[in-house]
């Protein structure tokens, strides 16, 4: 997606974002934007810290999920297609 908008420079170098864009990539007010420079352009990213602790929690209940799900021994699946595997039928 792509949005082209444009905005005026301030005293002190300051823009403002606009409301629909802050809404549109999730700023709200005290949150860290990252500034990089590319050549002649200026990116702007929300600083996205990541909970590692929520992290963990979600792949363990990924893995209680699938863990019905038997695991395949080495060379167990060496004569079964996809399609079969899957039970796909692509005719």
């Amino acid at each position: 997606m792509s949005l082209t908008l444009r905005v005026e420079v301030g005293k002190k170098g300051y823009i403002i974002i606009p409301k629909s864009v802050r809404d549109l990539v999730g700023i709200k007010e005290g949150d860290i934007l990252i500034l990089t420079v590319v050549g002649d352009k200026i990116i702007l990213e929300p600083e996205r810290k990541v909970n590692i602790r929520e992290v963990v929690k979600k792949l363990e209940e990924h893995e209680r999920k699938i863990s019905y799900a038997k695991r395949a021994s080495l060379g167990e699946l060496e004569n079964i297609s996809l399609e079969e595997e899957l039970k796909i039928d692509f005719s």
